[in-house]
């Protein structure tokens, strides 16, 4: 249920079969069948079996239902005949599903993301900061790789790699992503980040000492990031993220206002963090919508399509 798609290679004719007969006779055409997401079939096979008029019925079927079909690729095959039927080359397979994923919808478009957490020094080896794991900012930059647009990635410290062709700035503090989300002008600025909403007044320089007396911080708040954003005289569209542990509608729609911002994604923060599926709901001036639970890659995609639907035209 968490995937994107599915790919079965190779794909023998026999599997070919049982899937264009909707025959769940094992684990893999099971899980082919029950499948909400894309699948793709790789074939190989003999290059007889390749073209009998049974196999090719097949084909035309399992198209015709929307299942994509890559390859075969001609050439010497393991019984030592020639002709159509070889599996196609691994690096063939991953550019072909990767383009799948490509959408063009912001093409030329410029797109700031910020994600992760921040992490506020109260001495050179203590901090503030939260659970995020930055998984949904980080998909919703590739997504938007996927969909044309010019990336810039800003983000706090985790454990991912950036995704390939993003511009990446890598801050710890709020203010150190407060500075780099000014410096970058874009058309859509999507606040995914948990930015830590206080900071301690001023860090020690040397690690503080355990003492038997109780410690206080003072904290002073750190500036708003995605409210400066959407104060702008010529902003662009701004989008933000709500992590909430009760009231998510009313909680969302307050900070949607108060904000002055487009479009707001709300969540359960207990549900979210550190998880590769989520549950989200979106929140605008003129309405609202659930998406079902997905993976945070797929939910990227579809909010993609949702912010370029509200933009401006």
């Amino acid at each position: 249920r968490w995937d994107d798609l599915i790919m079965v290679a190779p794909g023998s004719a026999k599997f070919i079969a049982h899937i264009a007969h909707a025959e769940a006779t094992d684990l893999l055409t099971t899980v082919c069948l029950a499948a909400t997401s894309p699948v793709a079939i790789a074939p190989a096979m003999n290059q007889a079996m390749w073209s009998k008029p049974g196999t090719q019925e097949n084909l035309d079927t399992l198209k015709a239902r929307g299942l994509h079909i890559l390859g075969p690729a001609e050439g010497e095959q393991a019984c030592g005949d020639i002709g159509p039927g070889r599996l196609l080359e691994p690096t063939e397979l991953a550019e072909l599903v990767a383009g799948m994923f490509e959408t063009g919808i912001l093409a030329g478009l410029k797109v700031t993301i910020t994600a992760g957490p921040t992490r506020e020094a109260i001495d050179p080896v203590r901090f503030i900061s939260n659970h995020s794991s930055g998984k949904m900012g980080y998909a919703v930059a590739q997504a938007a790789i996927d969909a044309g647009a010019r990336v810039t990635l800003i983000s706090g410290p985790v454990n991912l790699q950036p995704p390939p062709h993003a511009t990446f700035i890598q801050v710890e503090s709020a203010e150190q992503m407060h500075q780099a989300a000014l410096e970058n002008n874009c058309d859509i600025f999507i606040g995914v980040a948990a930015v830590a909403d206080y900071r301690p007044q001023q860090a020690a320089d040397n690690k503080l000492k355990k003492s038997s007396a109780d410690m206080q911080l003072v904290l002073v708040k750190n500036p708003d990031i995605l409210t400066e954003i959407a104060g702008q005289k010529a902003r662009p569209f701004c989008v933000g993220f709500a992590a909430e542990t009760e009231n998510l509608e009313h909680n969302a729609m307050t900070k949607l206002r108060s904000k002055n911002i487009d479009l707001i994604i709300a969540n359960h923060a207990t549900d979210t963090f550190n998880q590769d599926e989520a549950l989200i709901c979106a929140y605008w001036p003129e309405g609202k919508k659930e998406f079902a639970a997905a993976s945070k890659s797929q939910l990227a995609r579809e909010l993609l399509r949702l912010i370029k639907d509200l933009m401006p035209h």
